[in-house]
């Protein structure tokens, strides 16, 4: 492979035939000699006709790749299909794309198509200046024979050598607005290069992908953001109270919600437990769910061993400030030391006690959420828990993205709960973990849903 070898255009050869044709010659005069037969022209339009022809199927074969890429709704599956799309179109089999915005806001990303990981990790060695190509740049960098190139850094000579290519085209990930996003890198087994009708497809295909690329990359960023704002209102790390084991899980839809949770030590060696939901999504919603779990802390600190008066409070801060706008909540005063628990709900699920010898629903009062009436109250329970037994906090986005009526949504908690192993109920994280598999398997724990998941575990010694 290291020898030189006479570079070839990649692809089929598209040069169109000269049809045949079927008219009979005119025979020659009687004793005249045969008269030598004249090349037969093509018909009048005919090489007009095959080259329109081939215009069409072009279209029509750019058409097809940009619908699916269309299609895509994610920046991975849009890159994936780049990729895919372009070697058919150039004739080569391996590739791999480099996401890098121009403006270093990220994402940043390389993605292969017939590499793996080891091999993206051996090229990112070559050093930048000698790569195949350059995010940087817009223009287009092929190299039809690595091994027959003067000048090759070593480096890279030493890489396409391990993974097995001898030529490569490269093209940038530029917008209209000469916003670069990156650059998409083919790789040949043999030398090669595309040839004009190829570079010329391949570089509409790559405008128009780098144009929906652009799209998908602001609703990246804009998911990514609203996901950070609500992390950051949510508490960064659990407290530590004696007598009690904490752990939360939770799940952000695209546009972020308004579920939340917390957790904050009391007077006298006491803890308040909180999980609720704003109505709405998106950056109003996260908002008032800050205002709203901020609002409770300061009535929980205050009067946190009455629950009930702690979601009074807050309905009524509600409909004075957020008169548009409805919540559930559920907060509970634990004493560790007594493994006593009293919470009150308001239009909230129930918990879910589980032990060793039950798992079952905490009865609490039905009660409408905080904003719907011009006068929320309700009665609070006392729950009883028996040493390594957990109360398992939840919203109700973690019913709702199973699909399912709320009664076997319900059912299907419970049986996710009875099911823990043993060897993970000391583990209010590894509880948590377990009932999510459980609930949303194949991923619906991580799917796109407008619904936010929150789970709240607090495992008693």
């Amino acid at each position: 492979m290291n020898a030189p070898h006479p570079p070839k255009v990649a692809g089929i050869d598209s040069t169109v035939p000269t049809p045949a044709h079927t008219v009979a010659p005119v025979p020659p005069a009687s004793g005249a000699p045969p008269v030598p037969k004249a090349p037969t022209a093509p018909a009048p339009g005919t090489l007009l006709q095959d080259r329109l022809a081939g215009w069409v199927s072009d279209l029509t074969t750019l058409h097809e790749l940009t619908e699916r890429l269309a299609r895509t709704d994610g920046l991975e599956p849009a890159l994936q299909e780049l990729l895919r799309a372009g070697a058919a179109l150039v004739g080569a089999r391996r590739g791999l794309v480099a996401l890098e915005p121009a403006d270093g806001l990220g994402p940043h990303a390389t993605i292969g198509l017939g590499l793996g990981r080891a091999d993206l990790g051996h090229m990112e060695t070559v050093p930048r200046g000698a790569l195949p190509y350059d995010a940087g740049t817009a223009a287009e960098i092929v190299h039809p024979d690595l091994f027959a190139e003067d000048g090759l850094d070593p480096r890279h000579r030493e890489v396409a050598a391990r993974l097995g290519y001898a030529a490569s085209y490269a093209l940038p990930l530029t917008t209209g607005t000469a916003a670069r996003l990156g650059a998409v890198l083919w790789l040949y087994d043999e030398p090669a290069e595309p040839n004009e009708r190829q570079r010329h497809l391949i570089g509409l295909y790559v405008r128009h992908s780098a144009e929906h690329l652009a799209r998908l990359l602001e609703v990246e960023r804009t998911r990514a953001c609203m996901a950070t704002i609500a992390e950051e209102l949510l508490p960064s790390r659990l407290p530590r109270v004696a007598g009690v084991q904490l752990a939360a899980r939770h799940r952000t839809g695209p546009r972020g919600g308004g579920d939340w949770y917390d957790a904050l030590p009391l007077p006298e060696a006491a803890l308040g437990l909180a999980v609720g939901s704003v109505t709405g999504s998106g950056p109003s919603a996260v908002a008032a769910m800050g205002r709203l779990r901020a609002s409770l802390r300061a009535y929980a600190v205050m009067e946190g061993e009455d629950p009930v008066a702690v979601l009074s409070d807050l309905e009524l801060l509600l409909r004075l400030t957020e008169p548009a706008r409805s919540a559930t909540a559920l907060f509970a005063y634990c004493e560790p030391a007594l493994r006593k628990v009293t919470l009150a709900g308001a239009g909230h699920s129930p918990p879910l006690l589980i032990g060793e010898r039950r798992t079952e629903f905490a009865e609490t009062s039905v009660s409408a959420p905080l904003g719907m009436l011009a006068c929320w109250e309700a009665p609070s329970v006392e729950i009883q828990a028996e040493a390594g037994e957990t109360v398992l906090l939840y919203t109700d986005g973690l019913l709702h993205r199973t699909g399912d009526p709320m009664d076997r949504a319900f059912a299907r908690l419970h049986t996710a709960a009875a099911s823990i192993p043993r060897t993970l109920r000391h583990d209010p994280g590894a509880i948590a973990d377990h009932v999510l598999r459980t609930v949303l398997p194949d991923g619906l724990d991580s799917a796109e849903s407008e619904e936010d998941v929150v789970l709240l575990a607090a495992r008693f010694d």
